[in-house]
């Protein structure tokens, strides 16, 4: 690429939602100058990205997952939570464990009511059946079948007994529950079922936005995707806040700043931790950090790296049965084979004191779709370090009530960014964390394979404890009374949550789309407040979080911004 270049349309950021928009304007409009700058490699056809079994070990590349140290917090008992966030072509859905969770409708209702037309379920669930293609029988209504995106239960035979003992375990768990084959229709919770994935059943490979969306498209001359470079700031003319380009750099932090021009759009696109640094490197966000930085003032908009959210949750890592047939070998297979996303019931309720009397009423109480938080089997250990012989079973909060900030440490784009998570700052959170590791734990000590725990994964209860972890012969019955925990119990899963919890790598909310009074930084077409020309795109822009993993909303908020691009731009087809 020469050092100065033109295009029609420029995103800063390569990720899922970027993905989404470009391959769909090219498509439509092939003669359309596109350029997507991207700080992470490409993903085109390499296996670690495209055989669905590799996704853990993806977990410890530092060249395709970004890590950002959150600042430290007396609530976490001086701990620095990592956050991460995929960087590489595709973003998130090139990384992450393929779990195919929508969100409930009342999720998009909620932002609708925000003040953002055409963001409700009403309009955005039409883009869901759009964007998939459903390799699993299920209604027409509820899914697509011939959009890029490939969603199936893996490639055949690839199932681990692990998914079969949780489901066996959950039909003769005394807190109940009920089954269902379908628990995404934007409405069902609360129920047992099945994962589906983000797998092409016919090929066995993950299906993501950037080979679906964006590869496919390889012979198009105009689609440009510049891979390992760094967007610096977003460039505007002079006093008319026109985004007319972006500066980069594209050989490391050492190497030239380069510009590259857009004579219609820019997209910023860089994800919950990348969108809001450009836009304060740009001169966009809140006047104290422009000040603090030398940078002169775009728009003042002091909500941008604010209303950041992710889900907090816990691994628990459980001793197996040594002879069991664990995860298939197969490359079709992502070891998450089943789960329930959790709503509480009155005796629920009643173990969740502070949680009961505020959060439950004020925000879940008569919205019959949102659930707490799923609970779901992992056939592998995450932890490269746990003997791979363990299953986890893990946990988050779907709607956590605590939330942080994202914010840039300097003018250089290869700076650390200054992250506070927010995680575990409310009372509620740690409440309701502590009844899932209860409620969890009595699932996975009734499934088949249940050998005990693994100790240093669970909190520390003290040696006369009922609540005591360690090796068991197998499984305790389905019947079996469940463990009594006292006080100082609670206290030791307080303290183990403060030690352990995550977040999920499901961030959002970072350049909010509300109105500018109410600390937003785009408008509902997804402008950047005080600028032209100048849009956002990506999983920044919730306004709210959502009750399910994040890259299916990241599709959804693709499949929306190509339309409203297209729009504008004329272009028709998408």
């Amino acid at each position: 690429m020469h050092s100065s270049s033109r295009y029609d349309i420029i995103f800063a950021g390569g990720g899922t939602t970027a993905c989404v928009i470009a391959g769909r304007l090219a498509a439509a409009d092939p003669d359309l100058e596109i350029l997507i700058i991207e700080s992470g490699p490409s993903t085109k056809d390499e296996d670690i990205h495209t055989q669905p079994n590799q996704w853990i070990g993806l977990l410890n590349r530092t060249d395709v997952y970004m890590a950002h140290s959150s600042l430290t917090a007396t609530n976490l008992n001086g701990r620095s939570p990592k956050v991460n966030n995929g960087s590489c072509v595709g973003g998130g859905g090139s990384v992450n464990a393929m779990m195919y969770n929508r969100a409930p409708a009342s999720d998009y209702d909620d932002w609708e009511r925000l003040g953002n037309p055409g963001w409700g379920a009403a309009d955005l669930i039409p883009l869901a059946r759009k964007l998939e293609t459903y390799q699993i029988d299920g209604s027409e209504s509820i899914h697509g079948s011939s959009g890029p995106i490939k969603v199936s239960y893996g490639a055949p035979h690839s199932r681990s007994k692990i998914g079969a003992d949780f489901l066996s375990a959950a039909a003769g768990f005394p807190r109940g529950r009920e089954f269902a084959d379908e628990w995404n229709d934007f409405a069902t919770c609360d129920v047992y079922g099945k994962f589906p994935k983000y797998i092409d059943a016919e090929t066995g490979r993950r299906s993501d936005s950037a080979h679906a969306y964006l590869y496919s498209q390889s012979d198009n001359p105009n689609l440009h995707i510049l891979d390992q470079a760094h967007v610096n700031r977003v460039i505007f003319e002079d006093k008319s806040n026109r985004a007319v380009g972006v500066e980069y750099q594209a050989g490391g932090a050492n190497s030239a700043m380069l510009t590259a021009y857009a004579s219609r759009l820019v997209v910023v696109s860089a994800g919950t931790f990348g969108s809001p640094a450009i836009l304060e490197r740009s001169g966009i966000g809140g006047i104290n950090i422009m000040d603090k930085h030398g940078i002169p003032v775009v728009s003042d908009l002091p909500g941008v790296g604010h209303n950041y959210n992710d889900h907090p949750g816990a691994f628990l890592a459980y001793l197996a049965d040594q002879g069991m047939r664990k995860a298939n070998a197969s490359s079709g297979y992502n070891d998450v084979d089943a789960g329930i996303k959790v709503r509480p019931n009155g005796e629920d309720l009643r173990e969740l004191p502070i949680f009961s009397d505020h959060r439950w009423p004020k925000f879940f109480d008569k919205i019959p779709d949102k659930s707490v938080g799923p609970v779901f089997s992992l056939a592998r250990p995450m932890d490269s370090n746990l003997d791979p012989t363990n299953y986890q079973v893990a946990y988050f909060l779907s709607y956590p009530a605590g939330t942080g900030t994202v914010h840039i440490t300097g003018r250089d784009s290869f700076l650390p960014i200054e992250v506070y998570s927010g995680l575990l700052d409310r009372d509620e959170d740690l409440v309701l964390l502590r009844w899932f590791y209860k409620w969890s734990r009595e699932l996975a000590r009734r499934m088949d394979c249940y050998r005990g725990e693994n100790v240093p994964e669970h909190p520390r209860f003290s040696e006369g404890s009922e609540a005591r972890c360690g090796a068991r012969e197998g499984p305790v019955a389905h019947a079996a009374p469940e463990i009594k925990y006292t006080e100082a119990d609670n206290e030791a899963i307080d303290e183990f949550h403060r030690e352990k919890a995550v977040f999920c790598w499901h961030a959002l909310g970072s350049c909010a789309m509300k109105s500018r009074e109410d600390s937003g930084v785009v408008d509902p077409r997804l402008n950047v407040y005080g600028t032209k020309n100048l849009k956002v795109a990506d999983m920044s822009i919730a306004p709210l979080n959502v009750g399910a993993n994040t890259y299916h909303t990241a599709l959804l908020v693709g499949e929306k911004a190509a339309i409203i691009i297209a729009e504008e731009l004329g272009i028709s087809g998408v």
